[in-house]
C-alpha cells in the first residue's frame, strides 16, 4: 500500500469508478421515482412500496444471475456484448442499488411531506412541483441513502463476479480480487486490498453518521 503497487491502484480505481458510477444512475432513477411513490396515490401502490422494501434485502447473487440471462448470447441484450465488462458490473450494482434508495426516499419525502404540506399547498405548489423542494429540502437525509446504496455496491462480492468474470486488469474490483488472491495464498495483496476496503467501510458509515446528524439538527 505505501509503495503504491500498480495492481493494488488499478483494483482499487475500478472498483470506485464501477461503484459511483451505479450510485449516481441509481439516484438519477431512483430520487425521483422514491418521492413519487411518497406524493400520489395509485392503484397498486401499496404494493410498490411492499415490493422496493422487499427488495432492499434483494440476495446478490439473485441479482447476477438475472442481469447475466438479460446480458447472455441468448439474452434479450445479448447482441449488445456486455457480458464480462465494467459495464455488466455497473448494471448489477445499479439495482441493487436502485431499491435502497427508492424506498428510503419514499420515507423521507413522506415525512417531508407530512409536515410541510400546508405550507406548500398554501403557496400553490401541488404535488408534482413540490417534487424537487421536498428532495433539496432533505438533501441530507438523501445523502445517507446514496452512501448506504455505495457501501451495499462496494462490498458486493457474488453479483459482480457472475456478471463481471473478474478478468485480471479489466473486471476484477476489491472484493473479487480479495477472494481470489486468499485462494491463491497471496495474502499481502489481499491484505492491502481489505484494508482499504475496510477504511472505504469506515469512511462510508462516518459520512452517514455525520450527514444523519446535519438533518437530525435542522429539522430538529
Amino acid at each position: 500500500m505505501l509503495q503504491a503497487d500498480p495492481e493494488l491502484v488499478e483494483i482499487v480505481g475500478l472498483s470506485l469508478r464501477v461503484s459511483l458510477t451505479a450510485v449516481l444512475i441509481a439516484s438519477v432513477l431512483a430520487l425521483p421515482v422514491g418521492a413519487a411513490v411518497a406524493l400520489f396515490r395509485f392503484p397498486g401502490r401499496t404494493a410498490v412500496i411492499v415490493l422496493l422494501n422487499a427488495l432492499m434485502g434483494l440476495p446478490p447473487v439473485v441479482a447476477g444471475l438475472l442481469i447475466y440471462l438479460m446480458l447472455s448470447r441468448v439474452g434479450p441484450l445479448g447482441p449488445l456484448g456486455l457480458l464480462f465488462t465494467p459495464t455488466a458490473m455497473v448494471i448489477v450494482q445499479t439495482v441493487l442499488i436502485f431499491p435502497i434508495v427508492a424506498a428510503l426516499t419514499r420515507q423521507f419525502v413522506s415525512d417531508l411531506w407530512e409536515e410541510y404540506r400546508e405550507q406548500l399547498v398554501s403557496l400553490g405548489a401541488g404535488r408534482l412541483r413540490a417534487i424537487p423542494t421536498l428532495l433539496w429540502d432533505g438533501r441530507f437525509s438523501l445523502v445517507t441513502a446514496l452512501l448506504a446504496g455505495f457501501g451495499r455496491a462496494s462490498a458486493e462480492v457474488g453479483a459482480v463476479l457472475i456478471v463481471g468474470g473478474n478478468i485480471d486488469g479489466f473486471t476484477r474490483v476489491m472484493t473479487t480480487a480479495i477472494a481470489l488472491e486468499t485462494n491463491r495464498g497471496n495474502l499481502p495483496l489481499a491484505l492491502g486490498l481489505g484494508i482499504v476496503l475496510m477504511t472505504l467501510t469506515i469512511l462510508i458509515n462516518a459520512l452517514a453518521y455525520g450527514v444523519g446528524e446535519i438533518a437530525r439538527r435542522r429539522h430538529g
